[in-house]
């Protein structure tokens, strides 16, 4: 079967090419899973965009209420990186309807994955971070809400710390939030995950592949999920200019196969989305995302 995919257009906020967020990764991502055969028109779906419902189950009304009319303290749009402008409040909401969809397709048929997302800094009352929704925390609110999903696992592999997602499920144990990530990247001021690994400047395939399979066996004895969101960062990677880490092309891939066959051989639904990576050529950026799907299609 192939591989279920969530992608929007407007995923796609058209920053300017000189910007520190590489924007078009979303459009170069999408042009490298077509010519690699993995977006196919049958397995390819359209989110429409967030209900104001939905957001409100991760973020307080107020905060959802200025992303949506465009009226973001200057404040909060500093910590976030960029001002909230139309394209941008309408990719927010996009994106996070895309990983609500990309988690349905996931329990449905076993493993899909969103072309976005993984927006792990937007806290429960403000975005940072170049995150204004929390994508994961909007989708895994809304499965505890309307479906019969009882825990769900966070994987987040991000190079930095997933704060926003912490923050969100804090006081919620029905989701398990596990980050590995950079100890000394952003964020200064970490909020802490059920479970997390903070690795040194520098760390290679080796040295990383041996904290994550441990990490992979502390979680089998500590959680059982009906659903686990992974968040496939690609700034571990040596070319990455905020990541810090030296992970090769092989080792990213080693990375997602070792994760994603780790709990599809459990037959624990599995939804991936793309976190953040970093550079000015964002067709490489792309490239390495590309990664994610590849990988995936091979255990759809």
């Amino acid at each position: 079967m192939p591989l279920h995919i969530v992608h929007h257009p407007d995923y796609d906020a058209n920053f300017p090419a000189t910007h520190r967020f590489p924007m078009g990764k979303y459009r170069l991502l999408m042009e490298e899973l077509r010519s690699r055969g993995l977006a196919r028109d049958g397995s390819l779906h359209v989110p429409a965009a967030a209900s104001v419902a939905s957001l409100r189950l991760a973020h307080d009304a107020d905060y959802v209420d200025q992303v949506l009319a465009c009226a973001v303290p200057m404040a909060i749009e500093r910590e976030i990186g960029f001002p909230v402008n139309d394209k941008v409040s309408r990719r927010a909401q996009l994106a996070s309807a895309g990983s609500v969809l990309a988690a349905r397709l996931a329990l449905d048929h076993g493993i899909a994955c969103n072309t976005a997302g993984g927006s792990h800094h937007a806290r429960r009352a403000q975005g940072a971070g170049f995150c204004t929704f929390n994508d994961v925390g909007v989708a895994a609110s809304l499965l505890l809400a309307e479906t019969d999903i009882e825990q769900i696992l966070v994987v987040d592999l991000d190079v930095h710390q997933g704060d926003g997602t912490a923050d969100i499920f804090r006081d919620e144990p029905r989701v398990f939030t596990f980050s590995m990530h950079g100890e000394r990247n952003y964020p200064a001021r970490k909020i802490a995950s059920d479970l997390d690994i903070g690795l040194p400047d520098g760390t290679d395939d080796g040295a990383y592949m041996t904290a994550l399979r441990e990490a992979l066996a502390l979680l089998d004895r500590r959680f059982r999920p009906d659903l686990v969101f992974y968040n496939a960062g690609v700034d571990p990677h040596h070319a990455d200019r905020l990541g810090r880490m030296v992970l090769t092309d092989e080792g990213l891939r080693e990375r997602d196969r070792t994760v994603i066959a780790h709990f599809r051989e459990q037959g624990i639904p599995f939804c991936g989305v793309i976190g953040g990576g970093y550079s000015s050529d964002a067709a490489m950026v792309a490239a390495r995302h590309a990664i994610l799907f590849e990988v995936a299609a091979g255990f759809a």
